[in-house]
């Protein structure tokens, strides 16, 4: 292809009359030939795009665009087992996020949908904010997140590419039993964290309302309903992923 454009120069073929001239089978080999500069040009601007999410998920401290549910509660004076506890659960949600970070943009970067494409990215900013509640609790917490951040973020970056690959109902099959999932999960941890964390407790119930959300809007998006062994299966990859978390 590039020595195609490169007698394009020489020629003077890139302008319509002279590619006339040369009969309609070339007209047709350098429509083929920009038309794949242009798939190429949008495949490297997806990949780009994944990788600075990829660094500004795992490195950078993340930056919420909307205020967090807890802004302007007092921190609770926790024993040291409440606030071990707290700190846990929180890194189990910071995960999620990290993972939620993944799988949008895996998802996004394959969908050949615009609408799609628009819809994942939204999902995926709000769940920036949750990435950056989250961070704000383990701070506050005195707890860190986890250690195994670039392994969680790789998983559910290919199983989003995987899912994507399938088709885009697949995908957003896959988007809504996830976030069935990760709302079950969080209410589970609304049972479990301090009654006087209240705002942590605020994080988790905000979050949940949010991932119930995405999981309406891709239902309603035509995301088909995935086989009891995929779900099952995404299941027990989150059993292992939370229990890891909560103490690594």
């Amino acid at each position: 292809m590039l020595q195609h454009l490169s007698a394009h120069r020489q020629n003077g073929f890139f302008t319509l009359r002279r590619a006339l001239k040369q009969g309609r089978r070339r007209v047709s080999v350098c429509n083929l030939c920009f038309r794949a500069l242009a798939i190429l040009k949008a495949t490297m601007d997806s990949l780009l795009t994944a990788a600075d999410n990829a660094l500004r998920t795992l490195f950078a401290t993340p930056r919420a665009s909307t205020p967090t549910p807890a802004q302007g509660m007092a921190e609770p004076d926790l024993a040291p087992a409440q606030r071990r506890l707290a700190g846990a659960l929180m890194r189990v949600n910071h995960v999620g996020e990290v993972c939620a970070q993944a799988l949008y943009t895996a998802q996004a970067a394959v969908t050949r949908d615009p609408d799609l494409r628009a819809h994942l990215l939204e999902a995926a900013r709000e769940e920036t904010d949750h990435l950056a509640w989250t961070r704000q609790r383990l701070d506050a917490l005195d707890s860190r997140p986890s250690l195994l951040n670039p392994l969680w973020f790789a998983g559910a970056f290919a199983l989003g590419l995987v899912a994507a690959k399938v088709s885009d109902r697949a995908s957003l099959g896959f988007v809504a039993e996830t976030e069935r999932q990760v709302a079950a999960h969080l209410a589970s941890h609304l049972t479990r964290l301090p009654e006087q964390d209240l705002p942590s407790r605020a994080v988790v119930a905000r979050m949940k309302e949010d991932e119930e959300r995405h999981a309406v809007q891709a239902r309603a998006s035509g995301a088909m309903e995935l086989p009891l062994a995929a779900r099952s299966a995404m299941r027990a990859a989150a059993k292992v992923m939370t229990t890891t978390a909560h103490h690594i």
